[in-house]
């Protein structure tokens, strides 16, 4: 018989306990990711339900953009609830004019025009949280005090966030197209949607629409140039080429490869004699 079977067995090293930044505490259901950071629905059911032009997408966030998030939210980022009327100057820290942008992606484009003019403060609005946490991660790095990241539904915000006569343009880069004739009533560009933008834009407020989906930038057109609010900047009634002062976004020169044709709209706010002001 082998005289290891009465031999003691060593005792075994104890498992080496996780470090606090090792652990990852799982969340209650329900439970915000971000506690102080984008809500889910800010606005919630306080106002009427209606057909929306985007849909909430809730992707990974990476360690930079959770990281800015946390940090950076309460200073730059708020939410859309329409519970009050913004004093942007107060808001931003200064009188400077204030472009409304809607939809920015992952906000490379929105931080090279806000580094490139900085005396003009964007108010950046989307519902992509990936997007939001990386806009603010650049703003951060690149020490841009003139962007502040709104979360929620953009039609909220100028109903009911914004006073009259308090933009100075009105940014649209690559709104979703809604390509299926049934989805057309989605499109964010409408006539009642560009009137309710009019009453929030100042006279000789510029509007910037662009985007790739060719029978969308005809309907832009169309009822931009229709709307009585508004006027296009080009003397031939068409479209505008792209101005050096609008970044070319991944995704446009991902549509650009793929032979997309991509449209500029530049048009005015104008103010008509037979028009009260924007204000009364």
């Amino acid at each position: 018989m082998s005289d290891s079977v009465n031999t003691p067995e060593a005792p075994r090293p104890a498992p080496e306990r996780p470090t606090p930044q090792s652990v990852r505490r799982t969340r209650a259901k329900g439970e915000p990711r971000f506690p102080d950071g984008p809500k889910a629905d800010p606005a919630g059911s306080h106002f009427e339900r209606r057909i929306r032009s985007f849909q909430p997408r809730r992707s990974r966030v990476t360690a930079g953009q959770a990281d800015a998030l946390q940090r950076l939210w309460p200073k730059w980022g708020f939410d859309i609830d329409g519970r009050r009327v913004l004093d942007l100057a107060e808001f931003f820290g200064n009188d400077n004019p204030v472009v409304l942008e809607i939809g920015f992606g992952m906000g490379e484009a929105t931080a090279q025009m806000a580094a490139a003019d900085p005396a003009t403060n964007i108010l950046a609005v989307d519902v992509h949280t990936p997007g939001q946490g990386n806009l603010l991660k650049l703003a951060d790095r690149q020490g841009l005090s003139n962007i502040r990241v709104g979360n929620g539904d953009a039609v909220i915000l100028l109903r009911e966030m914004l006073a009259p006569d308090s933009l100075a343009g009105l940014r649209v880069f690559f709104p979703d197209p809604w390509p299926k004739k049934r989805h057309h009533k989605r499109r964010l560009i409408q006539p009642e949607f560009l009137s309710l933008a009019a009453t929030r834009l100042r006279p000789g407020a510029l509007v910037h629409l662009a985007t790739d989906w060719e029978p969308y930038a005809e309907q832009m057109l169309e009822v931009l140039t229709a709307h009585p609010a508004y006027e296009n900047t080009r003397a031939d009634g068409g479209f505008a080429p792209r101005p050096d002062f609008r970044p070319q976004t991944r995704f446009e020169t991902q549509g650009l490869e793929k032979g997309h044709v991509v449209n500029d709209l530049l048009f005015r706010r104008v103010q008509h004699e037979d028009q009260p002001p924007t204000g009364a």
